[in-house]
């Protein structure tokens, strides 16, 4: 019997990471789709697969969990899910995991910079000098941190990672999320609309999925105002991306910083002739150090249910213990 056909299957549903690539093939046998979907290998060994480790890239539905009777573990490179139907995973006792707090410090720390990136110009600043506008005269005036009030919709972990970095910058906080946090001396504002209303730079960290999508509509924009600036690092469905571009091209709002958005890689056009606007390709938690963590987390999870140990970091919406086995 060959070693491929010893090791346990494993579904790989995206580009795998760091040395979990590596770490991975050491004890299972990596099985992905083709260019044309995964409908082949489904029929051919989806009756064997037990685990699945996925990118985000395709939707863990119930049509899929259909076509994997024996699927048990979904574990989830980052701490976004939104892509696996979690409460369907729940009935099935099937666990999904992901890959939490390793990446919290620097989503954070790029918060902050995208955020100080968008509202002093620091991108267009550089082309300017690049292009030698400096030869004739200086760059404009920019707006500022200083007269600000900072709102952060999402108070988990990063959420409050980045509140805790912005604490010098001496600007009052306020943040939005379901329930107060236990602890926080911010203002809490239970609907995103009050937190617009309160704030002039509105930082998004909710989690996507169909509860928040598009929750920064048309009417959260012009609650901002047209001093307010816009920062997006969550998933790029909780902003509407027509009404984000209406507002900016018409000074609904002052600017905006976007690391996610709706359909990605693509992007609306016109965000990218828009000068009051940062644009990055989703790199929030994309340093080596940061990827190597969260790859071996994610193997983590694999390795110690096939172990029989259980998951590292199981998602609330399937809790696991030991009397779950």
């Amino acid at each position: 019997m060959s070693d491929a056909a010893r090791r346990e299957p494993l579904l790989v549903l995206g580009e795998l990471m760091g040395n979990s690539e590596r770490d991975l093939g050491r004890r299972f046998e990596l099985l992905r789709p083709g260019a044309d979907g995964p409908d082949a290998l489904l029929a051919e060994r989806g009756a064997e697969i037990r685990g699945i480790v996925t990118r985000g890239r395709l939707p863990i539905n119930a049509a899929l969990m259909d076509r994997l009777p024996k699927l048990e573990i979904v574990s989830g490179f980052g701490v976004g899910y939104d892509s696996v139907d979690v409460a369907e995973a729940a009935r099935r006792g099937i666990v999904v995991t992901n890959t939490p707090d390793v990446l919290t410090d620097e989503v954070a720390d790029f918060t902050v910079g995208l955020t100080l990136a968008t509202i002093r110009e620091i991108p267009q600043s550089d082309v300017y000098l690049r292009s030698g506008g400096w030869n004739g005269g200086p760059f404009r005036l920019t707006a500022t941190l200083r007269d600000r009030t900072i709102g952060i919709a999402g108070m988990g972990r990063i959420g409050q990672a980045v509140a805790k970095r912005l604490e010098p910058f001496g600007r009052p906080i306020a943040y939005h999320s379901r329930r107060p946090v236990e602890g926080l001396g911010y203002r809490h504002f239970p609907d995103l609309l009050g937190l617009a209303q309160a704030c002039d730079v509105l930082i998004v960290i909710l989690p996507g999925g169909a509860a928040t999508n598009k929750a920064v509509n048309a009417e959260v924009l012009k609650a901002l105002g047209p001093n307010g600036v816009l920062i997006n690092v969550a998933r790029g469905s909780v902003v509407d991306e027509a009404a984000l571009v209406d507002a900016l091209t018409s000074g609904g709002i002052l600017a905006a910083g976007l690391d996610v958005f709706e359909r990605e890689p693509a992007y609306m056009p016109e965000l990218g002739r828009l000068a009051n606007v940062v644009l990055t390709p989703h790199v929030g938690s994309g340093t080596h150090w940061t990827r190597e963590r969260m790859a071996d987390l994610t193997v983590a999870n694999l390795e110690t249910w096939f172990d029989g140990k259980g998951p590292v970091t199981p998602v609330p919406e399937t809790p696991w213990t030991a009397q779950s086995a």
